[in-house]
């Protein structure tokens, strides 16, 4: 028997959740078993405590996108047990069982050696928000980022957070976005060296071009800021688009990508194809400072989950949760 966070539906469609303890039995289909360590909150995650957001196909559900820990059993060569892994997405923790319980089965294509340098804490304490962060940033650097303060929108968030201390480690001038002015001090610490107030940028213009600003932006809001910032892009330089927390639409011209060369580029962390996993994952052992990842750790159990996945969906979580699931 082990413990999990189990999500119920009930017939009017309410949801709940509460920590169980089950069987492996009910554990679904896959090659590995993992005892798992540690996972993390995001804001999928909140979405799927909670009602579900249309990511949850079918109830009594697992979240938890992400965890890292040691495999048990495997089926397949690639993975024996007592081997330390990570996953992130394929849409674990959505529609396949996720990573908030002590211990998970998926497919084994979906796990990643834990690279060298680094503990499985350490591990979720980067999660699927710092793996795409770390993307975001390969792919500014595949563009080619140019000289002038990098902009991280969201930055006191999970995935804002982990670029705002890659970039700041690269040697790169950081300005951070921020809607709360108390997370200042702690965007200074992780090394942004202006801070943004987020009213400054979410402003609509109708002029589809401004002054030259940014040498870069790794972009955690999209929606009406996304659609300014494009404006303000120095010429050749890219947006790598990362969320969507002021909303879908994107109320823009193609101008500064005709007049000034713009790029934007999409990042998918949940579909990623493995050798890009493996690279990024390497990158982060690598480029990462740990001190500053610890600095933005907030520990968490199980029993801490459904109110935690109240408050990432309000943008009440700063940094990155890491959830002890045998604490």
């Amino acid at each position: 028997m082990f413990n999990a966070l189990i999500v119920e539906k009930d017939e009017d469609g309410k949801t709940s959740a509460s920590v169980e303890s089950i069987g492996e039995d009910r554990l679904p289909e896959g090659d590995v078993t993992v005892a798992v360590e540690y996972s993390t909150v995001n804001y999928k995650d909140g979405l799927c405590v909670g009602p579900g957001g249309g990511l949850v196909r079918n109830y009594p559900h697992v979240p938890g996108i992400d965890f890292a820990g040691t495999v048990e059993a495997s089926d397949d060569a690639r993975y024996k047990a007592g081997d330390k892994v990570v996953l992130t997405g394929w849409r674990v923790g959505e529609a396949h069982w996720g990573g908030y319980a002590q211990k998970a089965r998926v497919k084994a294509d979906w796990l990643v050696p834990l690279p060298s340098g680094l503990d499985t804490r350490q591990a979720m304490a980067v999660g699927t928000a710092g793996f795409t962060a770390m993307l975001a940033v390969m792919a500014l650097e595949d563009h080619g980022i140019k000289d002038g303060p990098v902009l991280v929108t969201g930055a006191a968030g999970g995935v804002g957070s982990v670029a705002t201390a890659l970039l700041a480690s690269l040697g790169h001038e950081v300005a951070a976005v921020t809607g709360r002015p108390e997370t200042a001090d702690y965007l200074s610490a992780l090394g942004a060296t202006q801070i943004v107030a987020r009213d400054e940028v979410n402003e609509t213009t109708k002029r589809p071009l401004e002054a030259e600003t940014w040498g870069g932006c790794v972009d955690a809001v999209g929606g009406e800021m996304l659609a300014r910032l494009l404006g303000q892009m120095k010429y050749g330089a890219s947006v790598s688009a990362v969320g969507l927390a002021g909303g879908a639409g994107l109320p823009a011209t193609v101008i500064p990508f005709l007049l000034r060369g713009v790029n934007l580029l999409g990042i998918d962390s949940v579909m990623q194809p493995y050798d890009n996993r493996l690279r990024a994952w390497q990158r982060i052992a690598k480029d990462l400072p740990m001190d500053k990842l610890e600095a933005m750790v907030q520990p968490a159990t199980l029993s801490d989950l459904p109110a935690l996945g109240r408050d990432i969906l309000k943008g009440q979580v700063k940094g990155r949760v890491v959830v002890d699931v045998n604490a």
